[in-house]
């Protein structure tokens, strides 16, 4: 099944109305300096603080990624933060309250990894279905309308050549997000976060790539806090669908995307990030 397909009815008491998004990240690529991008003076200081959700392109990238949602016919919305991120919270309560969705937000106490901030989210979900994203990572609406509607579990994975090629992603940052396989029947095999170049070699270049896009159950709780920490000394989402796949049984319906994503995590994004983003509203 290929991402825009409709996989139920609109009405239908499947498809979801929540979304968590993963913001809690200290944004240590973008403080890193970069003598050839220049920045105007308040993209220069959310660079300087990492605050990656604030960045203007245009408008707040994150603005962005929650017009997508409320066009995709999402009405909830969690943000998982730092304590530290009050900008962003009174960005989002006081100064410009999104029209379209409802903001809410959930504190990851400290910088753990991408499973520890889903399990921050847990009483928001409230037993619901619920879409997972990363806070830095825009896709189509019509991507997030697919996983929406698909009625189970599942993952979008895109393309590696569509997302060297229509989105703002060099390959050498491709081949470090994680690699995953899909069996006959569409559904998740198999999934390695941050693969070596053996792996890389023996998957083949035709293993499709994790952009940490999700649609969960409760049930995700369960196999996020059973996660060791990684060499990365870090508690990863990745790490948590593999176990639930293979100790839970958990299965996950793919929806194969060719479309690109953009992705601002250094500052050498922005310029691209904007350009691309010229000419789309953001009406969250």
């Amino acid at each position: 099944m290929n991402a825009g397909d409709e996989a139920c009815a609109p009405g239908d008491s499947a498809v979801l109305r929540k979304a968590v998004i993963l913001a809690r990240g200290l944004g240590k690529r973008m403080r890193e300096w970069d003598a050839e991008t220049v920045l105007n003076s308040d993209q220069s200081a959310l660079a300087d603080a990492g605050i990656k959700a604030l960045l203007p392109v245009g408008r707040p990238f994150l603005d962005h990624v929650l017009s997508a949602l409320a066009d995709a016919g999402y009405e909830q919305v969690c943000l998982v933060i730092g304590p530290e991120h009050r900008a962003v919270r009174e960005y989002y309560t006081v100064t410009t309250p999104p029209r379209r969705i409802r903001v809410s937000f959930a504190i990851q106490a400290r910088p753990l990894g991408t499973a520890d901030a889903v399990l921050a989210a847990e009483e928001f979900v409230a037993d619901r279905e619920f879409l997972v994203m990363n806070s830095d990572n825009y896709c189509p609406p019509s991507v997030l309308l697919a996983l929406r509607t698909l009625g189970e579990p599942g993952a979008v994975l895109f393309e590696r050549e569509a997302l060297i090629r229509k989105g703002n992603i060099p390959e050498g940052r491709v081949k470090s997000y994680a690699i995953c396989r899909i069996d006959s029947d569409d559904y998740l095999e198999d999934i390695i976060e941050k693969p070596d170049e053996a792996t890389l070699r023996s998957w083949g270049k035709d293993a499709f790539i994790s952009m940490n896009i999700w649609r969960f159950t409760s049930a995700i709780f369960e196999a996020c806090r059973r996660v060791p920490l990684s060499p990365r000394e870090e508690l990863e989402l990745p790490v948590a669908v593999r176990e639930a796949i293979r100790t839970r049984r958990m299965r996950f319906r793919v929806l194969r995307c060719y479309e690109g994503v953009l992705d601002l995590s250094r500052r050498a994004d922005i310029a691209a990030v904007t350009e691309k983003l010229r000419g789309i509203q953001a009406d969250p």
